[in-house]
């Protein structure tokens, strides 16, 4: 088998991610060489793999996600163009892993013709590599604003003639209009590429969707390969924290007699908050994501996640009463943990005259350090150990690093060369790894020191949960529901052999 597909969708959010993993798996347990493709990706959720030279370098969340349902591992291929928002106006450009420029919308076009070479380029080392290359588009292809130019949606299926369908969330309402819509606004070389649709997130009687899906097909002259069900179990590696509800995940009950509640402040420019998700895999931990200040003197744990703009969020925190509720939190002698930018401002002072360019400015105080932002950003894996001996692994991203710091704090973490990380002053805790809860022994480490420390002598942190089957779980899910409920026949014939020749123009 050989071909390729491009998943595009009605909006954000409307399932491409999701589906394009299904299809991966599905075709990966076929024993097909599958691999996925992003051109562009805009996110703050990353995950770091070391490049051919050696070198770590980001690409988004969603296209490591895809890769593990093809059994490979994350390839800076998989996404060579990631914009990294920073603020409504600009983003850091990732090309294959490196970030080299900060753009803004108006100085965004000039660099495009070098980013869709490189993607283009990425596409086709792939195509050559792999039997079958699943790609996934961005946003949605009707936003006709920005067409001229488009390397990710039509623009790559034109460039490399990709049949493509088109996914829509039903649950949001509107799904007919938003399918037919996001045809009838692409010129007549692109609805040529559209072979036909994929309704998701379908909750209720197939037989009362039955005649919408007959009149859409008579309307545009395609069908629809299937209908997705809502899955309440598919909540891992969001692209998007904006995908997430309040409560991630479905928690299971506890094993012991207690509940662990841990408040995530939703930080405007929050990122890689992925890194929460295999705390929610963990029975009786209950996690949200919350901008209450009233919601944090309820928990157990207090949660600062990363952020793309340390200094411009930590100002939010303090306009919005959320810092005051921080500082209450720990003043209350309960535990606090700081991931990345979370983690820098917790210090004393951060200077910062690379992201924000403010400078100086006062940090929470609750960490006796002091955090000074490089120009340089370190991208790397990261693996050590925690009270001594249990393993833990991770990745950073970060232009900042502690400067200075109290001789006597003590360290979070210990790189496996012995060097500290983080740091640990009383029940406020820090680090600049991600992905550090991904180590089952030492989320287990850490949830019981949380619970110790909040007085939940009642919790019990299970023995057996494993993040990792969590995710293959996930994995499987997705490929069960592309075989059990897509026409994959006709999905195989459209991946090998092309959008059909006689596609009405609508």
């Amino acid at each position: 088998m050989t071909g390729g597909l491009l998943v595009a969708g009605t909006t954000s959010d409307a399932g491409k991610s999701v589906l394009t993993a299904g299809i991966c798996r599905w075709l990966h347990r076929q024993g097909v060489k599958v691999a996925p493709f992003k051109a562009q990706n805009m996110s703050n959720n990353s995950a770091v793999v070391v490049g051919p030279d050696g070198r770590g370098g980001e690409i988004g969340r969603a296209q490591a996600m895809q890769a593990a349902a093809c059994g490979l591992a994350p390839d800076l291929r998989f996404n060579p163009v990631l914009l990294k928002p920073g603020s409504d106006l600009a983003s850091q450009v990732v090309l294959l892993g490196e970030a080299v420029d900060t753009v803004t919308a108006g100085t965004f076009r000039a660099l495009r013709p070098r980013l869709a070479e490189t993607a283009h380029a990425a596409l086709a080392e792939l195509r050559a590599a792999y039997d079958v290359v699943i790609c996934e588009g961005a946003g949605s292809p009707a936003e006709i604003n920005l067409r001229d130019g488009d390397y990710v949606n039509m623009g790559l299926a034109r460039h490399a003639r990709l049949p493509t369908i088109v996914v829509g969330d039903i649950d949001r309402g509107g799904v007919f209009a938003a399918m037919f819509g996001t045809l009838a606004l692409l010129d007549p070389a692109d609805q040529a590429l559209v072979a036909g649709f994929v309704v998701n997130k379908f909750r209720g009687d197939l037989g009362l969707l039955a005649p919408g899906l007959d009149m859409l097909r008579r309307l545009t002259g395609r069908p629809t390969y299937g209908v997705l069900p809502w899955a309440l179990d598919l909540w891992l590696d969001a692209e998007d924290s904006l995908a997430y509800g309040r409560v991630l995940g479905r928690p299971a009950a506890p094993h012991g007699t207690e509940w662990l509640d841990v408040a995530v402040v939703r930080l405007p420019r929050i990122s890689n908050a992925t890194d929460v998700e295999a705390l929610a895999t963990e029975p009786g931990v209950r996690v949200r994501l919350t901008v209450e200040p009233a919601e944090l003197a309820a928990a157990d744990l207090v949660v600062l996640p990363g952020s793309k703009s340390t200094v411009a969020d930590l100002a939010w925190l303090r306009e919005t009463g959320l810092a005051d509720a921080v500082t209450g939190h720990v003043a209350a002698g309960r535990p606090l943990l700081g991931i990345c930018g979370g983690f820098q401002m917790l210090a004393r002072a951060i200077h910062d005259p690379v992201e924000s360019r403010r400078g100086t400015v006062p940090g929470l105080g609750l960490l006796p350090i002091e955090v000074t932002f490089d120009p340089r950003k370190t991208v790397r894996q990261a693996e050590g150990t925690v009270d001594g001996d249990q393993p833990v692994r991770g990745y950073e991203i970060h232009h900042g690093y502690v400067s200075a710091a109290d001789p006597e704090l003590r360290p979070l973490l210990h790189h496996t060369d012995g060097t500290g990380e983080g740091a640990v002053h009383g029940v406020v805790h820090g680090t600049h790894w991600h992905g550090t809860f991904e180590s089952d022994e030492f989320r287990r480490w850490f949830l019981a020191r949380v619970a110790r420390l909040a007085g939940r002598t009642g919790f019990r942190v299970a023995p057996g949960t494993s993040f990792a089957a969590a995710r293959e779980r996930n994995l499987d899910l997705l490929g069960d529901l592309v075989e059990e409920h897509l026409d994959t026949v006709a999905l195989r014939r459209l991946i090998e052999s092309g959008p059909p020749a006689d596609l009405p123009f609508v």
